[in-house]
């Protein structure tokens, strides 16, 4: 595909292009946090922020073996807590959190994990994209759309948002990708930014959907690529 064929498709057409070769490209993209039920996987996702999954799939096995329910994790001290997880950084507001929304779940949801957005952004330290994480991957609802800095870095360079914010960026996407795509979507940005499309030097030489790319071209013709 030319560059000005690429140029003259709408966000929308290249948003559906690119699903479509996504879901072969990454046909087992899923959500990269260790999980084994609701409450570990919201958990492990106030855990990720501003740290990397595989250093959260670190912490969490002793962590859920320890607190294996909403009311044990609502019981913990929360300095000994902190201590626990004081690797995955910002430990004491992620303490603060964690322990905060499980007290919420067991005093106003009978210590299950509530299903819907608006519960769900009503617990303590949880916000938007934390609920699109758990309402898409533990309870199989395409809600919103997850945006991290691999979404918006993606969003921005295949031309699909002209916007920097992520909840802009996100209310941007799910105009153009089918709701059916919006938990996959994610997976497929977060897969294809730590996998070929890097913040620094992406892998455009080796870039399955290249093709589909506006940015592609530029970062090779200034260097900014990585090199072949």
């Amino acid at each position: 595909m030319g560059s000005s064929k690429i140029k003259s498709l709408t966000a929308r057409q290249r948003a559906l292009a690119l699903a479509q070769r996504f879901r072969k490209i990454y046909p087992d993209a899923h959500c990269e946090l260790d999980f084994g039920n609701p409450l570990q996987l919201l958990i492990a996702t106030i855990l990720s922020a501003q740290c990397t999954d595989k250093r959260v799939n670190m912490v969490t096995p002793a962590l859920f073996k320890k607190y294996p329910d909403a009311r044990a994790f609502a019981k913990a001290r929360p300095a000994t807590f902190e201590s626990e997880i004081r690797s995955t950084g910002f430990f004491r507001s992620k303490t603060k959190s964690i322990l905060g929304a499980c007290q919420a779940i067991v005093f106003k949801h009978a210590g299950k994990v509530p299903d819907s957005m608006e519960e769900l952004c009503a617990l303590p330290g949880v916000g938007r994209k934390t609920a699109n994480v758990v309402l898409g991957n533990a309870f199989g609802k395409n809600e919103g759309i997850v945006v991290d800095t691999h979404v918006i870095r993606l969003s921005q360079r295949f031309k699909l948002t002209k916007n920097g914010d992520a909840e802009k960026i996100e209310r941007d996407l799910m105009k153009i990708v089918p709701q059916r795509d919006w938990t996959l979507w994610s997976h497929w940005l977060i897969w294809h930014g730590r996998r070929r499309c890097f913040a620094r030097k992406p892998d455009c030489a080796n870039c399955e959907v290249f093709a589909l790319c506006p940015s592609g071209r530029i970062f090779l013709r200034k260097g900014e690529a990585k090199k072949a």
